[in-house]
């Protein structure tokens, strides 16, 4: 697996299609507000070499030994630069290395469904995030989200039960401009 972290944007290395693992999944909430009308394509695929943890309530992958289950989603001609921007604050992104990243975006390889390996953004846990799950997250086993999350969990974290600015989740204040880091959300104890 090759991994680019992303120190330009995109432009090194091109407009790259985004591998979603979670909310973000076609007919998942925060697909229906951020990507519905800027695709062009889904198609299945799975990402090797992580791990999906539940955060609770939304999910966050980490680099280990296993496989990911979800979707490659390629940007409508026109609409990546502001899906792009719209998925960087969704996922509270800020730039390469920020320490008040909670997602930290790099190109991994994914395999699609065709078994055409395809490059594209991955959002991974940053990783003040991900020694939290190591340390006491939830894993999800068979690292399919859609498989995990029934409709409970799904209505718990809807567009319309968010509140406050897009980059805010629940239970998690939104980030300051400037000051402290933003506090994670209380992690679930492992069984």
């Amino acid at each position: 697996m090759r991994a680019v972290a992303d120190t330009a944007g995109a432009g090194a290395t091109g407009e790259l299609p985004f591998f979603v693992y979670g909310t973000l999944r076609p007919g998942e909430p925060n697909y229906e507000l951020y990507m519905r009308g800027r695709t062009a394509r889904e198609e299945p695929a799975r990402l090797e070499g992580a791990l999906l943890y539940d955060g609770p309530g939304y999910p966050y992958v980490i680099e280990a030994p296993g496989t990911v289950v979800g979707d490659l989603v390629t940007a409508k001609p026109g609409e990546y630069g502001e899906l792009l921007t719209v998925l960087d604050g969704l996922e509270e992104y800020v730039a390469p290395g920020d320490p008040a990243n909670v997602y930290d975006r790099v190109a991994r390889d994914v395999l699609s469904a065709g078994g055409t390996t395809v490059s594209a953004w991955v959002y991974f846990a940053a990783p003040r995030v991900a020694q939290e799950l190591r340390a006491r997250g939830r894993l999800i086993a068979g690292g399919d989200w859609l498989a995990h999350a029934g409709p409970y969990a799904r209505a718990a974290y809807s567009p319309a039960r968010q509140a406050g600015p897009a980059h805010a989740r629940p239970g998690r204040a939104a980030p300051a401009p400037s000051g402290p880091e933003p506090a994670l959300p209380p992690l679930p104890h492992s069984p």
